[in-house]
């Protein structure tokens, strides 16, 4: 059982209101409340101009925040030194957390590129990974209302989640190179009306994104653990582009002038 806290026997899965502790009543409480508070969190998301971090942690809260007393909270406030870890698909460590979701965000809006890379933002979010649990629910919707704001639709009931989980951890190992795109753009349509959003969502199989629960991998603070993280975003060998800091306005008009390169950023490796 994931229990990164390390306090499972006591205080149950992730330290859920109810103290749960059986996969099958967590994963139904879970789905209760996604089903409850689904309108309102795609109202929350229509509500803003620009959909920003904060917004993307604002969503998983109003999901979840019932039964989670830590949803909306990244894993560098809820497990900073962790490496986590799903389906044999490692995901960043959380210092990059922000850095990778900010990315997906960043093509989709303000280079407007979200009809051309809608695989490509969706592996970064998948690999930014910000919760400990409620992932793939949340990433959707943020996905949902790029895809609406760029004038398409991904009919995401008639996707295969076999093909999918399986494209989806491809391009988390190998982001940028087209594919998930590849297998996400022949689902791609006309806008549809928003009133069909959550249907269209709760018809899909396979919400949580890739199948099986999170595992710790290790500590970051261990060298092996860390090591083996920079060998594995190195290969990845994906290139950021962020912000200066200290850039006039860098906030608002990205004014992106430096670059991050997979070579271990963080505070535990060199």
């Amino acid at each position: 059982m994931f229990d990164p806290f390390g306090d499972f026997d006591s205080k149950g899965y992730l330290r859920n209101t109810r103290k749960d502790k059986a996969p099958v009543i967590i994963k139904h409480m879970e789905h209760n409340l996604f089903r409850a508070n689904l309108a309102d969190a795609l109202t929350y998301l229509a509500d803003q101009d620009v959909i920003e971090y904060g917004h993307f942690l604002e969503v998983h809260r109003l999901l979840f925040g019932n039964y989670y007393p830590w949803a909306g909270e990244d894993r560098q406030m809820t497990a900073p030194h962790l490496l986590v870890s799903k389906s044999d698909t490692t995901f960043c460590e959380p210092r990059s957390i922000h850095l990778a979701i900010d990315q997906g965000l960043r093509l989709a809006q303000r280079e407007q590129r979200m009809g051309d890379v809608p695989g490509e933002i969706m592996g970064l979010f998948a690999y930014g990974h910000p919760f400990l649990d409620g992932n793939g629910r949340t990433m959707l919707l943020v996905h949902m209302e790029l895809a609406h704001r760029a004038g398409f639709s991904i009919d995401w009931p008639a996707t295969n989640k076999d093909d999918y989980l399986r494209a989806l951890t491809l391009e988390i190992e190998s982001p940028g190179r087209g594919i998930l795109d590849r297998y996400l753009l022949p689902f791609c349509g006309p806008v549809i009306d928003r009133n069909q959003w959550a249907d269209n969502v709760l018809a899909m199989k396979g919400l949580d994104g890739l199948d099986d629960e999170n595992q710790v991998e290790g500590d970051l603070r261990d060298a092996s653990v860390a090591e083996k993280y920079r060998q594995f975003d190195e290969a990845r060998n994906y290139s950021y582009r962020h912000a200066v800091p200290g850039a006039p306005d860098a906030a608002d008009d990205l004014d992106y002038t430096e670059e991050y390169r997979g070579k271990g950023s963080g505070p535990y490796l060199s």
